[in-house]
């Protein structure tokens, strides 16, 4: 980058990123704090603006690319993931980030959301769970708990629902992390952790639905309960909580148990969180208690899991190069004529 165009960047403001649009999520949503954290971080990026795009799917989040002064499209129902994969295959300098919710992104496009953390392309991937249909008024999405009362179940919902960092391990994603919205300084962390990593960054973000499914993360964001009910993650040391970090988790075997630090116990002697282990971050996906039962284990934020593993768009273009360099300029005439070709006589 030349020095001209890195000092305009270092100029730029959270205000540089607010469009002239009126902003049109009903008063208290929480996907306005994430707009917020989003447009704060994004002059410490050291990114143009023109190289950066915000892509989203249909839901009430996906009006986020209005609200962002850089390019965006406002895409279809799940695909959003396939439209920023097309775009990062052709345009691989530039800044790509997906916004969508749990149900554009885990039931129609669920699909699409798995093959985009397989092939591993460097993108950012927010996915604002809010355990409910917005948009459409409040029917119940892939992330709603069981037995959820809404106006499509009004008996009370059958499903089982999705852990979304949990799928996100079985698809071999490459960066696996949980933030919320009432929480500015984590949600910022997290935003540019999922920037600096190189690769498809998974960021579950819990964002609260004040309209359809009020209260659904209050356990996780309110002053009271927020201590004993939240663990939050960080390399390299013990997994502990509470008001004065007065608990800690240790390993039975392979399952987590909540041990007491007056008792005797060090917090060396507890678990030590390490990103890069797959294994164990198997095992913190699914701390995903319902917080309603007695005795159950705290909700992980933070970073699950980071490896490293080669883009899809790098490993495209070292193909073409490699092709082209041994073979030169293609036929597209031969290729779409294949091997098994014959004449009729």
């Amino acid at each position: 980058m030349s020095e001209s165009v890195q000092t305009a960047v270092q100029q730029l403001t959270s205000k540089d990123f607010q469009t002239d649009q009126e902003v049109r999520w009903c008063p208290g949503c929480g996907d306005y704090s994430i707009l917020a954290q989003v447009q704060k971080i994004m002059p410490t990026l050291g990114i143009p603006r023109e190289n950066i795009v915000i892509v989203s799917g249909i839901g009430c989040s996906s009006r986020f690319p209005y609200y962002m002064e850089t390019y965006g499209m406002h895409s279809i129902h799940g695909r959003a993931t396939s439209i920023a994969s097309g775009l990062k295959a052709a345009r691989p300098d530039l800044s790509v980030w997906i916004v969508s919710g749990d149900g554009d992104s885990l039931s129609i496009g669920g699909n699409h959301t798995i093959h985009l953390l397989r092939r591993n392309f460097n993108v950012n991937f927010m996915i604002f769970n809010n355990q409910i249909y917005g948009l459409t008024k409040g029917q119940y999405s892939p992330t709603s708990e069981e037995h959820k009362i809404t106006k499509s179940t009004p008996f009370g919902s059958l499903d089982h629902p999705f852990n979304p960092l949990a799928l996100a391990m079985g698809a071999d994603g490459t960066f696996i992390a949980r933030t919320m919205d009432r929480d500015p300084k984590h949600l910022q962390d997290m935003l540019l952790r999922s920037n600096a990593h190189k690769g498809t960054s998974f960021l579950e973000i819990y964002q609260n639905c004040n309209i359809f499914n009020d209260g659904a993360f209050e356990i996780f964001t309110e002053k009271a309960s927020k201590p004993i009910e939240t663990l939050f993650l960080e390399h390299g040391k013990p997994l502990l909580f509470g008001a004065n970090k007065e608990k800690g988790i240790k390993l039975d075997g392979f399952k987590p148990v909540v041990v007491d630090l007056s008792n005797g116990v060090s917090p060396e002697d507890c678990w030590i969180h390490d990103e890069k282990d797959f294994y164990k971050a198997q095992i913190l996906v699914r701390m995903f208690d319902d917080p309603r039962i007695e005795g159950h284990l705290p909700r992980p934020f933070g970073v699950f899991y980071q490896t490293d593993r080669p883009c899809y768009e790098e490993m495209m273009q070292d193909q073409i190069n490699e092709v082209m360099t041994k073979k030169g300029k293609g036929d597209l005439n031969k290729l779409l004529r294949g091997n098994e070709t014959w004449t009729i006589v």
